[in-house]
């Protein structure tokens, strides 16, 4: 079922045994991967190392029954590192989803609002909830920073936005119709997810979450009760961090016996 794709896989496997044994009896059957990257890109901020999308592919591809390594990120056009990144996934033989990023601005001229405890600029920002808990002088407060920035000639902040949440519902759901995959593995920890989710379960499908711990939505958790499985990421790190953030080899202890012998 897996077989070291490079000879430093091999090596890290030599290491990790364990960690390959556990992933072959959890990735059962026919396997479909879907990489929401969007949602995995900023767990590096949490887990203090970064995913490397081709290490991780020669990772996945180690796997003989993992049939398809679905990546979906955005498009933003004109950024050179943007396009330079959809067109590595490419090469490195994920199935790529793609579309264009979309651009929104957010106005943020205090000239709109009839006063400085007014929060309908806020509200583009900050939940009703949260806004609830301000005082009146912390909401004057940020109203006078966008005053701030009025002055500097800045009235508007662009918001990127780039959702996959529909598009890989709707591919994980077409393959299960399909019979494509027996066991499906999500990369992401969004509770948009919930509801494609409890259908694969429903379907008799084994579904797997690789995620980060305390990074999966309440929702998601409660599916484990249904037989929802998640994987710490943390337990693969060597396998697919940048090269420069492999954990360095443990020092193994020297045999015990006559000191000047084992100097020899």
């Amino acid at each position: 079922m897996f077989k070291a794709g490079t000879p430093k896989i091999k090596g890290l496997v030599e290491e990790n045994p364990d960690i390959i044994r556990e992933l072959e009896q959890l990735l059962i059957g026919k396997v479909s991967m879907f990489i929401d990257y969007a949602n995995v890109r900023p767990w590096s901020e949490k887990l203090g190392w970064h995913i490397s999308v081709k290490r991780l592919k020669q990772f996945l591809d180690s796997f003989e029954n993992i049939r398809e390594v679905n990546f979906y990120s955005g498009t933003l056009e004109g950024d050179q590192l943007s396009i330079q990144l959809i067109n590595e996934v490419q090469e490195f033989g994920y199935k790529v989803h793609t579309k264009p990023v979309k651009i929104m601005k957010l106005w943020i001229d205090v000239r709109d609002i009839a006063s400085m405890t007014e929060t309908s600029l806020l509200r583009q920002f900050i939940s009703k909830s949260l806004l609830r808990k301000y005082t009146a002088e912390t909401i004057e407060y940020l109203n006078r920073r966008f005053a701030d920035m009025n002055k500097l000639g800045e009235f508007f902040i662009e918001d990127r936005k780039c959702n996959f949440d529909v598009e890989i519902s709707v591919d994980m759901l077409l393959n299960s119709e399909r019979n494509i995959a027996d066991t499906f593995v999500l990369w992401s920890g969004d509770s948009d997810f919930h509801d494609p989710l409890l259908q694969l379960l429903q379907a008799g499908k084994k579904v797997l979450l690789f995620a980060t711990a305390r990074r999966i939505a309440r929702e998601l958790n409660d599916l484990r009760s249904l037989g929802l499985l998640i994987f710490d990421i943390q337990k693969i790190r060597d396998f697919v961090c940048w090269n420069r953030e492999i954990s360095p080899p443990i020092a193994k202890e020297p045999p015990k016996g006559n000191s000047k012998l084992q100097s020899q």
